[in-house]
């Protein structure tokens, strides 16, 4: 039975997925929503992500200077700051921000609606539910996360230089001049693509865990636990495929 209810499970997740991706790429679009939510999802998440962004420059140069150091290479700092935020740190602080942020949001906002039956109302009404609450939300956080991991990467390098201004009054044409040697286009775009999917693995997860929410104010609080939890998960997952797949262009 387990067994059985797996399966059943991963086909309504399949047939889910497909569904967003029809409705998103398909007409009519709900063009109104789909801005108010781009709106909402920079603005939840804008300033935690700088903020944490900044301390996580601060930290990682911090931590580097050290190591560096010892073997006489602490002039490499600035490639090394850049390199570890553009590829890796920036996406992934961005992702599990929105993960928490979002996801929960996603997942409980959906989920009271589904328990209080205003999604099975607009369904009856012939209202297009999934296409105004679940595609609008899923595009929203596929368009945005690109953009704050842009604002991310920026916070996080601005904190690496003014920790190593701090400590070794450098310049800022010298340091981020170092930064644009060492960052290639490759880098930005697969981090730009990478947080793309980040977005619609927060997304759909959100959604579907609201949108399928069992009845009852418990409900609630299952649904966005587990799209906190499993958008986390799949953020590593996709982080990990992405590092293969990108490393073959990088050869």
């Amino acid at each position: 039975m387990k067994i059985k209810k797996l399966l059943i499970d991963l086909a309504d997740i399949y047939r889910f997925v497909i569904n967003v991706i029809r409705e998103v790429f398909l007409p009519p679009y709900d063009w109104k929503e789909t801005l108010r939510q781009c709106f909402v999802v920079g603005n939840r998440s804008l300033f935690l992500i700088v903020f944490t962004s900044f301390l996580a420059g601060v930290v990682f140069t911090r931590q580097s200077r050290p190591s560096l150091s010892s073997f006489g290479a602490e002039s490499w700092l600035p490639s090394l700051v850049s390199q570890a935020v553009v590829r890796s740190l920036g996406p992934l602080i961005t992702g599990l921000i929105c993960a928490g942020k979002l996801g929960s949001n996603m997942g409980a906002e959906l989920g009271s609606m589904r328990v209080t039956e205003q999604i099975d109302a607009m369904e009856v009404s012939g209202t297009r539910p999934f296409s105004f609450l679940v595609a609008s939300r899923v595009t929203a956080a596929t368009l945005m996360l690109p953009f704050l991991v842009v604002f991310a990467d920026m916070t996080a390098l601005l904190g690496s230089f003014l920790t190593v201004n701090f400590m070794n009054n450098s310049s800022f044409q010298l340091y981020f001049n170092d930064v644009a040697v060492s960052i290639t286009y490759v880098d930005i775009f697969s981090s730009l693509i990478k947080a793309a999917f980040f977005g619609f693995a927060i997304g759909a997860v959100g959604c579907y865990a609201g949108y399928h929410a069992e009845r009852g104010t418990a409900g609630v609080g299952k649904a966005a636990n587990t799209a906190v939890v499993v958008s986390m998960i799949l953020i590593f997952v996709i982080d990990l495929l992405s590092l293969q797949f990108i490393n073959l262009f990088r050869r």
